[in-house]
């Protein structure tokens, strides 16, 4: 295996078959030993954390796959906290596509005059450039067709694709009684084909879950669905 990227929870590695396989650490984004799927920097080490995030990419990518929506996803291995997976060319450094199924965190904070914590939202869509340096911006369609990053055919793919499985994740969760808020999942095209293809992981710490009203954990989540 080629080493081709070290990441903040997970290490890259090019496979001799093409494919790529994600390596899943226990290290989690945070500050100060506090965990936060926001943060842009590693703030604690939970033991069992990394085979917990894959357990729950496994999970869902079967589904979705199952749903006839095409993924990077090939196999997991969870003894070794692998992932195989399609080579894939991302959109620019990178996109993050947001489905918000009910205000909160920072939705509420940029729009608190209009809304308020928990008021409803139609599954509406955010997309935010991967950029550490200046905050992950959030970024509109016409943008990232003048800078090339998509096509408007290929942003409109992707905003149906997002919705789609969105509401796919939110119903297997409904199924062991848990509720959906939000969730961020990312895209990149095939190398091979050039399709529209859902990547990377789908883990707790990628979106936002309540049980009876009271949040749960991201490292709890896949002991519901047990």
């Amino acid at each position: 295996m080629k080493k081709i990227y070290t990441g903040k929870t997970k290490d890259v590695y090019e496979l001799s078959s093409g494919n790529i396989q994600l390596v899943f650490k226990d290290d989690m984004t945070g500050k100060a030993g506090v965990f936060d799927p926001g943060s842009n920097e590693v703030g604690l080490t939970v033991p069992g954390s990394g085979r917990a995030g894959l357990m729950l990419s496994q999970y869902f990518f079967t589904a979705i796959e199952a749903a006839g929506i095409a993924t990077h996803f090939v196999n997991a291995d969870l003894d070794k906290q692998t992932m195989e997976v399609l080579p894939i060319e991302p959109f620019g450094k990178g996109l993050e596509v947001i489905c918000r199924f009910e205000a909160a965190g920072s939705f509420v904070r940029r729009y608190g005059n209009y809304v308020k914590e928990g008021d409803p939202l139609p599954q509406l869509i955010e997309i935010s450039l991967k950029d550490d340096q200046r905050g992950d911006p959030f970024i509109e369609k016409e943008t990232l067709v003048a800078l090339r990053l998509l096509t408007a055919q290929e942003h409109d793919t992707l905003i149906e694709k997002t919705r789609n499985i969105s509401h796919i994740i939110q119903q297997l969760l409904a199924d062991h009684q848990l509720h959906l808020i939000d969730i961020k999942l990312e895209f990149g095209r095939s190398k091979k084909t050039g399709d529209i293809l859902l990547i990377d992981e789908i883990s707790g710490g990628n979106m936002r879950v309540t049980h009876r009203g009271e949040p749960v954990h991201p490292l709890d989540i896949h002991r519901y669905l047990a």
